[in-house]
């Protein structure tokens, strides 16, 4: 089970180009092929967001464009079922804070965008994995404290839980103590 926004974070921040072909490559560095059988890769992410919004200095309207042609893509893939949430627009926050004192224009601005419904998407299928006894383990990439629940359901229900570590990535201590094992990967190439 892999938190798309997260792994984009991850990969970003390690100067990756974030597209199918690198998601397909994680996930089966996630797996230990002499002991592990791959059922399903899920993938959780949101399309990008498509809507106009006024900017937030010259009130100039601003049309976000996206395509979502990769998670069709990624979608194609062997194994691979994509659960979908939706990406909402927050409007604008500052790039630095403290704000400059000097004339402010849209440029010192971002756009700020939520996911809504993937945690959830997450939690349901740890929930109906480990109900349904579907596998002996389950080997989640998140950094999302939100998924501990989930986690502590899923080893109340036998299902060894799996916690992915990428390079140079610092997790929240509590998603480990939730987690049967941590496995650390490095970036495939």
């Amino acid at each position: 089970m892999i938190d798309g926004g997260h792994l984009r974070v991850q990969a970003r921040q390690n100067k990756l180009a974030y597209d199918p072909t690198l998601i397909e490559k994680v996930a089966h560095a996630c797996i230990e092929q002499a002991q592990e059988n791959l059922l399903r890769i899920l993938y959780y992410d949101c399309a990008p967001y498509v809507g106009e919004a006024r900017l937030p200095v010259s009130g100039k309207m601003h049309q976000f464009t996206g395509s979502g042609d990769w998670l069709r893509a990624l979608g194609r893939k062997d194994l691979f079922a994509i659960r979908q949430g939706v990406l909402k627009f927050r409007g604008f926050k500052p790039k630095r804070i403290p704000i400059s004192p000097t004339a402010l224009s849209d440029d010192d601005f971002v756009p700020d965008f939520e996911q809504k419904g993937v945690d959830m998407r997450i939690g349901l299928d740890i929930a109906t994995y480990s109900d349904e006894r579907l596998t002996d383990r389950i080997v989640l990439i998140t950094g999302d404290t939100d998924c501990i629940p989930a986690m502590k359901h899923g080893r109340k229900s036998g299902i060894q839980m799996i916690l992915v570590s990428l390079p140079g990535q610092r997790l929240a201590p509590e998603l480990f103590e939730h987690a049967d094992f941590k496995r650390t990967i490095v970036w495939p190439g």
